[in-house]
This record gives structure tokens, sequence and C-alpha cells, in this order.
């Protein structure tokens, strides 16, 4: 029998937080608790349909006049526009002159893509800085895009657990003039520390003067205040220093539409015939990729998003969620000081978004893992809506334990 082809093929690590999922659910332990997750939970700790995606959904399978043809090469046109205005706001000077890109693309990871691609094809600069720490993923996509001068700017403090502020401005500072940057529009994840609107200001002005390319991974509108115009601040102000940028939108936390794949890539450009050019580049990135997007998730979207009535009862549920996120921070910070758990834990409520760098340790976390069935990831990120009264005193007395019992008891 003769060789595979596929001989010298080796086994690729497992995705690191989908690996994690997969040991929990390996996991038998009755008392078994996941941290892991990004996405949003109910108090049971079940996946939250939006009542108004369920109304929705609902009548695109009654309207017997919709059918399965394909989206345009650049998606449903009523959604790349819905997304722009929920990112730049509805009066934009930018949509009004056409001064915009837009595509829609595979959530947010496709927006990234998709950005970073068009990049690496027509900007001639391939250096490239993420914060320390992001999402995992970010460096995998610049990877197989094919960038190598890939650096990290410093970001999160493990002393204060809140932004190394001066480390930020500096890295963006000594950056290679023309570098790209990427940055979370809000709810930064994994560590839940964002920059103030003073702090944006700074670090526009350093982009502006270091002529840096500004990617926003936008992934989490509105998980922050409750307000996705509020969470859009740090874009908007960019956009008016006349800054040209990239804005990676995803639908799957803020409509709860995690496995429709819905989301939007919108570019924004000096003038019109700029932003046709650079859309004209993104359709023959997309047509060679995939081809088209999927219909069902943008057309929720679209027709929430473009019929107020829809679009407030989605404003009202995304608040609800928002509330919630806070309250589960409450819950597990005063959990916290009445267990009397060794460390400073303010910043479980000063972080924002669904995550929260804990600052426990990787011994820690194993600890938690073998001992107590809890899972997260090793650097001690968890999703704070897994957080609920059947599981807070468990999870709290747990990390009580860990912490004192181990030699980094310090928090």
């Amino acid at each position: 029998m003769s060789k595979s082809i596929f001989e010298n093929v080796d086994l690729a690590p497992p995705d690191k937080i989908l690996g994690l999922v997969a040991d929990f659910k390996a996991d038998p332990h009755p008392n078994k608790v996941s941290l892991i997750v990004g996405a949003y939970r109910t108090e049971e700790g079940a996946p939250y349909v939006l009542p108004v995606v369920q109304k929705v959904e609902k009548e695109i399978a009654d309207n017997k006049t919709l059918n399965h043809e394909y989206l345009p090469i650049g998606g449903m046109p009523e959604l790349c526009r819905a997304a722009v205005k929920l990112a730049l706001g509805d009066e934009s000077s930018i949509i009004t002159e056409n001064r915009i890109a837009a595509v829609q693309s595979l959530s947010g990871t496709g927006a990234l893509r998709l950005a970073f691609d068009f990049l690496f094809q027509h900007y001639d600069n391939h250096t490239v800085f993420i914060p320390k720490p992001t999402w995992e993923n970010h460096r995998e996509i610049l990877k197989f895009v094919g960038y190598t001068d890939i650096h990290e700017y410093k970001y999160f403090c493990s002393e204060t657990k809140g932004l190394d502020l001066n480390g930020f401005t500096n890295d963006l500072k000594s950056a290679p003039p023309g570098s790209v940057i990427l940055l979370h529009a809000c709810a930064q994840n994994p560590c839940g520390v964002d920059l103030t609107q003073e702090e944006w200001k700074l670090a526009a002005d350093i982009v502006q003067e270091n002529n840096l390319v500004v990617v926003f991974d936008m992934a989490y509108q509105g998980f922050v205040s409750g307000c996705p115009d509020t969470d859009a601040w740090a874009v908007r102000y960019f956009v008016s220093r006349g800054l040209e940028v990239f804005i990676c939108q995803s639908f799957a936390k803020n409509f709860g539409l995690y496995n429709e794949r819905c989301g939007n890539l919108a570019v924004v450009c000096k003038n019109s015939t700029i932003a046709m050019h650079v859309e004209s580049h993104l359709l023959k990135i997309i047509r060679a990729m995939y081809s088209n997007p999927p219909n069902h998730g943008a057309k929720v979207v679209a027709t929430i998003l473009n019929n107020p009535v829809l679009k407030r009862e989605w404003l009202d549920q995304l608040k609800s969620m928002t509330n919630r996120i806070l309250s589960c921070r409450q819950l597990l910070f005063q959990k916290l000081k009445e267990l009397e758990v060794p460390g400073d834990w303010s910043h479980v409520i000063q972080q924002c978004g669904m995550f929260t760098y804990t600052g426990l340790k990787p011994d820690q976390v194993s600890l938690l893992r073998e001992q107590y069935h809890i899972h997260m990831l090793a650097s001690g990120r968890i999703n704070v809506c897994s957080i609920n009264e059947s599981n807070l005193n468990y999870v709290v007395a747990a990390f009580k334990d860990v912490i004192i019992n181990t030699s980094g008891s310090k928090l």
C-alpha cells in the first residue's frame, strides 16, 4: 500500500478556548462549573435567545415570498447600511458623504480577516501591533493572512488589574510610523479594561502623530453601558479626527446570533472615490474566499435595526442583558468580600463587559479545575455572567481555598 500524501501532516494543537470547553463537557462531576464560554448566559446558565429575535424569525418563517437565492457578494445592503449607522450614528457625515466602504462579513472574525487581507494586499507596511493581552484568535488571523512582523503593546497592568497607561502610550509612540494597530472598541476581551474618554483622546493624538492605521474590533457594542451609542464613543471620536479606520462589527453577542455568523466590515475613507475603490477590492477578496455571505442572521439584524419599534425592543433587551452582567459583577464582588477572600477584588466591579481578569494564577486555575471542577482559562479570565445564585457560594469558596493554599496567594 502506498504512503498517504498526508504522511507528514502532524496533529494541530486544539484551539485553547474550545479545547477547554470540550474538557468541561467531558467532566462527569455533577457540580462542575464553566466560567469559560464567551457567550451571554441567563441566571439559569442557559443560552439566551432575545425575544425580538424570536419574533422576527417567526415572521421570516411565515413569509412565503422569501427564497434562498444568493445574496450579493458584499452581502445584504440594508444590513450594511444599518450596521454603519449603528457604529457611526444615524447623522454621521461619513454616511451622507459616501466616505465608507461596507460589506457584510462572517461575524467579527470574518470582518477582521477581510480587513487584514485587504491591508496585507494594498498597504505596504506589514508591521502590526496587538494588545497584551488580546483575544487569542487575533494572532492566528494575522498569521494565516501572512503577517510575520507582529508585536504586542502593553495594555493590562497585573498589579493594578487596570490599564497600564504609560506602557500603552509609550509602545504606541515607539511603534514604527505607519504601523497597523488593533484596538478593542469597548469591553476589552479578555481583561475587561477599557480606556476612559480622556485616554482615548490621548491614544488618538499618538495615532495621528505617528500615522498609525487603526483596526477596531467591535464585538461587544452595547455590553458595557447598555447603550450602543455610548459604547461606540471611541470609534466615533477617531472618525471625528479625520482618521481612516477599519471597524469590525459582530452581531453574535448583542443579538445573540452566535451561530449565524453575522457581522459587518466598515472602512472609513477620505472621500467617496477611495471608498468605492476599497469596497471593490473587498468584494474581490470575498468572491475568492467564500463568494457571498449567509442570509438568515443578516435578515434578522437588518429587520430589527431598520424598524424603529423592533429596534426599541432590541435596545431594551440589550440593556437588560447588560444590567444582568453588572449585577453579576456586584454579586461576585460582594461575596468575595463577605467570605473574606484574600486580596483586593475591586477590579471585579471596575472592569467592564462580559469578562474579568480575576488575577488567579495558572496553578490556582489548575487546582480549581482538578479539585472543584471549576473550569476557566489559564489566564484567570472568567465570563462573569456564568456566575449565578446557584453557583456563587461554591465558586467563591473554591477561590478562597486555592488562594489560601497556594504559594501565589497574593493577588
